[in-house]
């Protein structure tokens, strides 16, 4: 019981110099043997250095690496050359920015992951589905949550896992509802910390969704993890710990642009005036 209740026990601000991080992502343009792949693996770097740069200059607090424009993804074990570029890229990134980094090998590959995160000493990993079982457009995809677990352990790695629950583009094979999924994410998966998205990228949780996964995750960080923008920030931000975010980044709001920092500033500027509002809300009840 006290080893379950470390793994789960995250402090934000250790992790991230704040207890309500803005966390960019980076998408990596295809990568060697995904359908898409261009030839050229210096592209794929100079884009993520610039992607990266962007974004620690406009003031986020960390970085999530993905393989995102490998789709049509596998649903699981990605080919080695994936793992190998990735882990270089990161590599290439921490020479340029201090801040944490995170990877999510897609579709749900949380073992290279964590492998990667491991050997360059990147802080956390993302994995959309830790537990159950999702139908995807890759197919049925089922939780590793034992065997990612014992990797983990056996690595001798403190790594932390951000678990997806109900994961976008994807539908619960046994329909349960959204308290069972994030407590069956946390306290048997054993995940350090949830992320709660809308139905597709782009697409951000209700609110009532967010609160419904605040309540059952009871001290485990929320993250929100589509869908963000200027916009709509401050509401999402009334119940979350955090925030993922990309699309709402890029030129023009498209997600095929490269990040822009003008947009990231913007975004952490809303943010920070949302996360004030609250503290403020929050000592004006205290008092």
């Amino acid at each position: 019981m006290d080893s379950a209740k470390r793994v789960k026990d995250v402090d934000l601000y250790q992790l991230f110099k704040t207890k309500t991080p803005i966390i960019g992502v980076v998408h990596l343009l295809p990568l060697l043997t995904s359908p898409r792949w261009g030839g050229s693996l210096k592209a794929v770097i100079d884009r993520a250095e610039q992607e990266a740069t962007a974004l620690a200059s406009g003031g986020v607090d960390g970085i999530i690496v993905e393989n995102f424009f490998d789709a049509p993804f596998t649903k699981n074990k990605v080919d080695p050359a994936v793992v190998s570029a990735m882990t270089v890229v990161v590599q290439r990134i921490q020479n340029l920015v201090t801040l944490p980094i995170g990877l999510n090998v897609l579709r749900n590959d949380g073992l290279s992951a964590m492998a990667i995160a491991t050997c360059v000493r990147a802080q956390f990993i993302r994995v959309n589905v830790l537990t159950g079982v999702m139908a995807t457009d890759q197919g049925l995809i089922e939780g590793e949550a034992y065997e990612l677990l014992r990797y983990r352990r056996e690595l001798g790695s403190d790594v932390k896992i951000f678990a997806d629950v109900l994961v976008k583009h994807a539908r619960p094979l046994s329909s349960p509802n959204l308290t069972v999924a994030v407590k069956d994410t946390i306290e048997r998966g054993l995940a350090d910390a949830v992320i709660l998205s809308g139905w597709a990228t782009g697409s951000p949780p209700n609110e009532e969704d967010l609160e419904l996964a605040s309540d059952a995750a009871n001290d485990t960080p929320v993250f929100i993890g589509s869908g963000a923008n200027c916009e709509n920030i401050a509401t999402l931000l009334q119940t979350a710990d955090g925030v993922i975010v990309s699309s709402s980044l890029k030129r023009h709001g498209r997600i095929e642009q490269p990040i822009d920092p003008i947009r990231v500033s913007q975004f952490v500027e809303a943010a920070h005036r949302s996360w004030n509002s609250r503290a403020e809300k929050k000592s004006i009840l205290i008092g």
